[in-house]
């Protein structure tokens, strides 16, 4: 099974103390075991980056430790979607003849990387954004 694993997954799965954490984890420990495969778009790698250097959990989670957890967990074991300019091209104009504005943007790119890996589902805490993106698409959302 090609799972796209959105950032609110990785967060809760990477983050013990998170209230998410035992939802999201052992779908991270079964990429790790390769009993499914992980994708991830290359742009969820920035925000993953960003939010485990701003979480407020104590102690803070440090650059060097972020890197870490990326690198142990992600990048050793997701196959990494890069998304084109074209893509981004395309999927704005699709924002735009939704008429949908702001933060969503992440999301589509999101489901942009799914589409181009040929993924069956993207696991994501978020399942009502990604559903209104993907209603049309071969894409099942899923939430841990």
């Amino acid at each position: 099974m090609r799972i796209v694993f959105d950032t609110s997954v990785l967060v809760a799965a990477l983050v013990q103390p998170h209230p998410m954490h035992h939802r999201a984890f052992p779908w991270l420990k079964q990429a790790k075991a390769h009993e499914i495969d992980m994708i991830i778009s290359s742009h969820t790698l920035a925000e993953l980056y960003a939010v485990l250097t701003t979480l407020p959990v104590s102690p803070r989670i440090s650059p060097d430790i972020a890197w870490r957890l990326i690198d142990e967990n992600i990048v050793k074991v997701a196959s990494i979607v890069s998304l084109k300019s074209s893509d981004y091209i395309t999927v704005i104009k699709e924002l735009r003849d939704a008429g949908l504005s702001g933060g969503i943007v992440y999301d589509i790119l999101i489901v942009q990387s799914a589409l181009k890996s040929n993924a069956d589902n993207l696991l994501t805490f978020n399942v009502s954004d990604f559903e209104r993106l993907s209603r049309h698409r071969d894409i099942k959302v899923l939430s841990p």
